[in-house]
């Protein structure tokens, strides 16, 4: 942690990343960004095109390069893909550029929030409960190997769970000034 003044959220699709990393950086006063966002905007395309255009390779690949330029940064937060800890380069990378903080939430929470929005490729044309519950079973793993703060996020107001997370980072922050980092 010693150094790494960067916040990165990592979790499945659904957990609230976006809007507990807005949240987050308006209370730690830094930029913040979203690298679904940021590969929308360098492609130009919406994630769903993408994904229809160039399969889930082409995205992966896509957000691989955003994610890593992005964590090169200093005094940020990041908002994660959901299977962007699929890459062990970006594991590696999120890990030892940042304070990583896995945002979990239940198979159910995550459905109930996904369904409020057409733009989860990763949904279409199948059960949501079943491919959530299959991507967590190959995901959470990794999100447990690289974070350093699990929060649940399960029926938690967005500002609840981003002010949890900031004094658990101020904390930590404070520790390392004292020398005990």
């Amino acid at each position: 942690m010693l150094g790494r003044s960067n916040v990165f959220l990592i979790g499945p699709m659904g957990s609230g990343k976006t809007a507990v990393g807005r949240h987050l950086a308006r209370l730690l006063d830094c930029p913040f960004y979203d690298s679904d966002q940021e590969v929308e905007q360098r492609t130009g395309a919406d994630i769903p095109l993408i994904f229809e255009r160039e399969g889930e390779a082409g995205f992966r690949r896509r957000e691989r390069e955003a994610i890593e330029e992005l964590t090169r940064r200093h005094g940020i937060v990041l908002a994660t893909g959901g299977g962007a800890v699929l890459n062990a380069d970006t594991r590696r990378e999120l890990a030892a550029r940042g304070w990583v903080v896995f945002l979990d939430a239940s198979v159910v929470q995550q459905a109930a929030r996904a369904a409020r929005t057409r733009h989860r490729p990763l949904l279409h044309d199948t059960d949501p409960m079943v491919r959530l519950a299959d991507l967590m079973r190959v995901r959470e793993p990794l999100y447990r190997e690289i974070a350093d703060l699990v929060i649940s996020t399960n029926n938690r107001k967005v500002g609840s769970v981003a002010e949890h997370i900031a004094r658990e980072y101020q904390a930590v922050r404070s520790l390392q000034g004292a020398g005990g980092g």
